[in-house]
């Protein structure tokens, strides 16, 4: 039996579609054993909706497919799933269970395969790499296309920033979120996303939180998915009026990323709160404290 923990994560972080991403210290755990036949698929969480604990589980999937890639054979799979990330949150929930197969499979089968190929596995099932990236790499990171080939760099954001969440308590579908976007978009808004995106990567490494609110600003996909999120434009201008905080919509959405100035967490935090009390959403927003995680996906024990 092998354990996996994978680190839920939030994607685009604004300006960086499909290409910049944050692990965070929130983690679903994926228990993978040979059995002697059959499959056997149990699921520990608290509410909300459960995964798939059929052959449509995307463990199962993932696994399967490396051990397909490497030649090895299984009797059977018992596989124990622990979730702690929320589902259709956008805070990577499918990509901790598409790595977390294909991490647990790579270590049952002994196949020592680099995580370099697990993140272009990875990414291949998961459509796209912003997500899988940073929860097999972990910190921050940029994942780019390289011919048909997908590569990532991983860097450890500032100790002078932190990550807040704020999570409502609806879902909101990736295939929905994503069949907004329109299929062209302006020069003046790829040159607008660029000049962001290489702001927030220098925020982000250097801890200047006062850069963040500017970084963070978006025109390729959260104006088209905020329909979807009532109150998001409103409460993300809010937000960026704080001194030494960014907002963005976490992946998809409907979550919330927040990175701030680590000193003035509590000032902040009161902050925010009172920006979601001026604003009119149906959503119902909690705030999740968070780290970063520097690690990534990880095995933590055998037997």
């Amino acid at each position: 039996m092998v354990e996996v923990i994978v680190p839920a994560t939030s994607a685009n972080l604004g300006p960086g579609f499909d290409v910049l991403g944050l692990a965070l210290n929130i983690y679903n755990s994926f228990e993978v054993e040979e059995i002697e036949s059959g499959l056997e698929i149990d699921i520990l969480q608290d509410g909300g909706p459960r995964p798939s604990a059929t052959e449509n589980n995307l463990v199962l999937i993932s696994a399967k497919r490396l051990f397909e890639e490497v030649g090895f054979s299984f009797k059977g799979l018992k596989i124990t799933i622990k979730n702690d990330v929320p589902m259709g949150r956008g805070l990577g929930s499918s990509s901790t269970a598409i790595v977390g197969g294909l991490m647990a499979a790579n270590e049952l089968s002994h196949a020592n395969v680099p995580k370099e190929n697990l993140f272009e596995i990875a990414a291949e099932i998961e459509g796209h790499p912003d997500n899988v990236g940073p929860a097999i790499f972990g910190g921050f990171t940029i994942s780019y296309p390289v011919d048909a080939n997908h590569r990532i760099a991983s860097y450890a954001p500032s100790e002078k920033l932190k990550p807040l969440l704020l999570i409502p308590g609806t879902m909101l579908e990736t295939k929905k979120a994503r069949g907004v976007l329109p299929r062209d978009i302006s020069m003046g808004d790829a040159v607008f996303n660029i000049s962001r995106s290489s702001l927030l990567v220098a925020a982000l490494l250097e801890g200047n939180a006062g850069l963040l609110a500017t970084a963070m600003q978006d025109k390729l996909h959260q104006p088209y998915r905020a329909p979807l999120i009532p109150g998001l434009l409103e409460i993300i201008r809010l937000v960026g009026r704080i001194p030494g905080a960014g907002m963005a919509l976490s992946g998809a959405g409907p979550s919330l990323v927040c990175i701030i100035d680590r000193s003035e967490e509590a000032h902040i935090v009161e902050e925010i709160n009172q920006a979601l009390a001026d604003i009119e959403s149906d959503q119902d927003y909690s705030i999740r404290q968070a780290e970063f995680d520097l690690e990534g996906a990880r095995v933590i024990s055998r037997n």
